[in-house]
C-alpha cells in the first residue's frame, strides 16, 4: 500500500475526501454532535495509514492539494459577512470589543496554562495561535518560533471541539442571541465553528465569519506582545 500511495499523485486526497464524505453521512444518519465529519475523518485516515503501514510523508505528497483550498475557502466566508452588512454596522462596537475581549481570553488561558504545566517558550508559542483559523496560525507560530506541526493540531482540535460544544454550551449559559452565538463560535473555533454558526444560521454563520478575520488580525498583534511573557 505503501507503494501504491506512493506511486500516485492523488490517493491521499482521495482517502481524505471518502473519510470526509462518511463522516458526513454518518453525522446526518445519526444526528449526534460528536459525530463531527473532521473529526471521523481524521481517525479513519490514521487508521488506515496504521493498518496499511503507510508513512505520513507518502500521504502526504498525494493529499496537500487539498491545502490549496484553504486560503480561498477561508476568504470565501466573507459572503454571508456583506450580505449582513447592515446587521454589522448597528452593532460594530459591541462586535469588535467581543472578538477583543475573546481573543485576550484565547491567548491569556494559554499564558495560564503555560506556567501551570510549565511549558517551555517552545511549548507556549505553539499552542498561542490555538483558536485562529490554520492558514493564520500556522505563520504566527512559525514566526514565533513554535512548533508549526503541533499548532495546525491543536488549532483542529479546538475546532471541533468548539463545532461539537459550542451551541450546548451557549444554550447552558442561555446565550440566545444570534450575533453572540456567531461571534463566540468563530472567535473561539474559527472555520470548523464557522461551519457549525452556519448551520445555525445566516446571521450566526455571518458575526462568525467577522470573528474568523478580526480575531486573526487581532491575534497577529498581540501574539508577539504575549509571546514575550514566558
Amino acid at each position: 500500500m505503501n507503494n501504491l500511495f506512493a506511486a500516485s499523485a492523488t490517493a491521499g486526497a482521495v482517502l481524505s475526501l471518502l473519510a470526509y464524505f462518511l463522516g458526513m453521512y454518518l453525522k446526518r444518519k445519526t444526528g449526534w454532535g460528536f459525530m463531527n465529519p473532521l473529526l471521523i475523518a481524521i481517525v479513519l485516515v490514521i487508521a488506515v495509514l496504521l493498518c496499511a503501514r503507510i508513512d505520513y510523508d507518502t500521504y502526504n505528497a498525494s493529499a496537500n492539494y487539498i491545502s490549496w483550498f484553504l486560503t480561498p475557502a477561508t476568504v470565501s466566508l466573507a459572503v454571508p459577512l456583506y450580505q449582513q452588512l447592515d446587521r454589522l454596522k448597528q452593532n460594530i462596537k459591541a462586535i469588535l470589543v467581543s472578538i477583543l475581549a475573546g481573543c485576550i481570553a484565547s491567548m491569556g488561558s494559554v499564558f495560564a496554562l503555560s506556567l501551570l504545566f510549565g511549558f517551555t517558550h517552545e511549548q507556549y508559542v505553539t499552542f498561542l495561535p490555538k483558536s485562529i483559523t490554520t492558514a493564520i496560525g500556522m505563520g504566527v507560530a512559525q514566526e514565533l518560533g513554535g512548533i508549526t506541526a503541533i499548532t495546525v493540531a491543536v488549532i483542529i482540535v479546538t475546532g471541533i471541539f468548539g463545532n461539537i460544544i459550542g451551541e450546548a454550551l451557549c444554550k447552558a449559559l442561555k446565550i440566545t442571541d444570534p450575533i453572540a452565538t456567531g461571534l463566540a463560535l468563530g472567535t473561539s473555533a474559527h472555520a470548523i465553528g464557522t461551519a457549525r454558526a452556519m448551520e445555525l444560521g445566516e446571521t450566526q454563520g455571518a458575526m462568525s465569519s467577522l470573528a474568523i478575520v478580526t480575531s486573526g488580525i487581532i491575534t497577529v498583534i498581540f501574539a508577539n506582545f504575549f509571546a514575550m511573557l514566558i
